[in-house]
């Protein structure tokens, strides 16, 4: 029995270890990329009260996103701003995101995610 736990963790531990169990950019089906006309009606509408600037219905839209899973490409402390994308039935904010690089306003850096930052798809306008 404790062989098999002990099995079990070190599977774990190497998988970790290897990458297999790592969130991945390049997820879903579009690949790393989606069409902004493939983004879901609720996104659609989030990216475009970023670009207007606002007003947001969330008061954690446009603070600073960390990178800390590490999927973005490196940019200093505070490149990324995260906008809430509502998800319809959620009674709380939900898991999806846009995430915007840079000033969202004028940028081209914007990625949205629907599994609260495992995965990234850079939005393609």
């Amino acid at each position: 029995m404790i062989w098999r736990r002990l099995l079990s963790l070190c599977l774990l531990v190497l998988a970790l270890a290897s990458g297999a169990c790592s969130p991945r950019v390049d997820s879903g089906p579009a690949g790393s990329e989606i069409s902004l006309e493939a983004l879901p009606a609720e996104a659609q509408a989030t990216y475009a009260l970023i670009r207007r600037g606002g007003p947001f219905p969330y008061s954690k839209d446009g603070t600073t996103f960390f990178n800390r899973e590490g999927l973005l490409p490196a940019r200093p402390r505070g490149h990324y701003k995260e906008y809430t994308v509502p998800t319809p039935g959620s009674r709380d904010r939900g898991a999806r995101r846009i995430v915007a690089g840079g000033d969202p306003k004028a940028s081209g850096d914007f990625w949205y995610t629907e599994d609260h930052y495992r995965s990234f798809r850079r939005i393609r306008e």
